[in-house]
């Protein structure tokens, strides 16, 4: 790193190689389509802007940045005609992301991405040093989150710089490869499906290619059999197109993955082509989500996640701990994050019959309409039997939805942390430690109001982040919220005494 003036200090120069084929990369759909007009009209030299202006482009973008640590901020400056400084005080810091990708690594290079809680989620106001190499990354991010940990006295600045080989390190997990077998249960194979589908159609339709299937184009198709058998073949391949790809992303991303503990901060390396290296401070670490979505679950597998306080939702994957994995690992590695394996475990109180019968309600509802829509659609479209199937299958499907989601929706209050769980194709146990909550929210349908519920929402400090306690009882409510922060609900009732106690019942 050189060029310092008062404390600034430019990226590492071999950004000079890198910042161009970023450019070229933003640029490539303006210059292809400046290099097929000038083509077409029959200009020449079109094809030096490829080269050009990405270089001109990444040059002036190295010799314009420049970055600091000084007197408790974290500082950025960027920009020619129009120049931005971005500073966040050190203890706003709440995460420090090191991300490699292929080209950075191949030049020994990182981008630092500072989390800060801010609420903004434009590029430009993102606070990434891209990019410096390894070594000063890793003290820079040992710096910044040490910087923050209080002190009984007064913390020499070279002492911030300086790596403690003393501190123990605690390997929490490494990844199983085995595990890439939970991937297809996940909806990421099926995004990556449709994404490549699209793509290979819109091109198609770019170049001119149609894309039909008529009946005639299928062998045999006079014979229902044979048009069943070619559904499904389809169904088929593409059942192991997105197995593959759902096993192919969750291999690059979290390949060689090791999650550790070290007194004051989490860190967790993970990546194939693309390493990433995030690092949570402990003071920042709230609580812990276990995500069990329905595939998942039939499984018996689940993941992780960190609540970080001041992290909004747009950085959520720095706060993955745990990848998809068998539902014990995930919950063990959840006891640690949070202290205790007590709230990943504990019987959750049920929020009574009111919150049953709207879970019923909610899908009964929609299934019922969905059946009668059915049933007219037979006796006046020629759909043959599907508008029937639809009608039978609906009302059962709804029906075991609302039982597994009754099933789900629970909470409790154990060994200093608040724990929700709602949902059921989507299910999640969400373990908040109470220390951290700062403010509770009580809000109500009119729906809600009529069965005397409420949905209790637990604000943590900074960001978005919050556990929320869907559909209960508005005495059950307040008294949770009393227990768990006493004095701080109690204050604004009328008449603040103390409720019995909700029945308990296991899950």
């Amino acid at each position: 790193m050189n060029g310092e003036t008062d404390g600034w200090q430019r990226l590492d120069r071999r950004m000079l190689l890198v910042n161009p084929v970023q450019e070229f990369m933003k640029l490539l759909p303006a210059l292809l389509g400046l290099l097929v007009a000038g083509t077409a009209i029959g200009v020449r030299g079109w094809q030096l802007l490829a080269l050009v202006v990405p270089v001109v482009l990444g040059t002036v973008r190295y010799l314009t940045t420049r970055y600091r640590v000084a007197d408790g901020r974290v500082e950025l400056r960027r920009g020619l005609l129009s120049r931005r400084t971005l500073a966040v005080p050190v203890d706003r810091v709440r995460t420090v992301d090191l991300t490699a990708p292929p080209v950075h690594r191949l030049l020994g290079l990182v981008t630092v991405r500072i989390g800060t809680g801010t609420a903004s989620s434009r590029e430009e106001d993102s606070l990434d040093l891209d990019g410096l190499p390894v070594a000063a990354a890793r003290t820079l991010r040992a710096a910044l989150l040490r910087a923050g940990e209080p002190a009984d006295g007064h913390r020499p600045d070279d002492d911030l710089l300086r790596p403690d080989p003393d501190r123990a390190v605690r390997t929490v997990l490494r990844l199983d490869p085995a595990w890439a077998r939970y991937a297809p249960l996940t909806g990421t194979g099926l995004v990556l499906l449709a994404t490549v589908v699209g793509g290979g159609l819109q091109l198609a339709t770019t170049l001119g290619i149609e894309l039909r299937l008529h009946a005639d184009d299928l062998p045999g198709t006079s014979l229902p059999v044979a048009g069943w058998l070619v559904v499904l073949i389809g169904l088929v391949v593409t059942l192991l197109v997105v197995s593959a790809l759902s096993v192919a992303a969750y291999l690059l991303t979290s390949w060689d993955l090791v999650l550790s503990h070290r007194p004051g901060a989490w860190h967790l390396v993970r990546g194939l082509l693309t390493t990433r290296e995030t690092t949570l401070d402990d003071d920042r670490v709230a609580g812990a989500v276990l995500h069990e979505p329905l595939g998942l679950r039939l499984a018996g597998a689940a993941h992780l996640s960190a609540i970080v306080t001041g992290l909004d939702r747009s950085r959520a994957g720095s706060a993955t701990l745990v990848p998809p994995a068998p539902a014990a690992v995930a919950a063990g590695v959840g006891g640690e994050v949070v202290g205790t394996p007590q709230p990943l475990d504990v019987a959750l109180r049920t929020h009574g019959p009111a919150a049953t019968r709207r879970r019923w309600a909610r899908a009964l509802g929609p299934a019922v309409l969905l059946a009668a829509l059915g049933v007219v659609a037979t006796l006046t479209l020629p759909v043959g039997i599907w508008g029937v199937v639809l009608a039978v299958l609906a009302l059962p499907v709804a029906a075991g939805l609302a039982h597994d989601r009754t099933r789900s929706l629970g909470h409790a209050l154990v060994a200093g942390h608040l724990v929700a769980r709602s949902g059921s194709l989507a299910r999640s146990r969400e373990v908040l430690a109470t220390r951290h909550v700062i403010g509770w929210t009580l809000r109500d349908t009119v729906v809600q109001r009529r069965a005397g519920l409420v949905t209790l929402t637990a604000t943590t400090a900074g960001g978005d982040q919050a556990v929320t306690v869907p559909d209960v009882p508005l005495e059950a409510a307040l008294r949770l919220a009393d227990d768990a922060v006493p004095g701080l609900v109690s204050q604004f009732l009328a008449v603040p005494e103390r409720l019995p106690d909700p029945p308990s019942t296991r899950d």
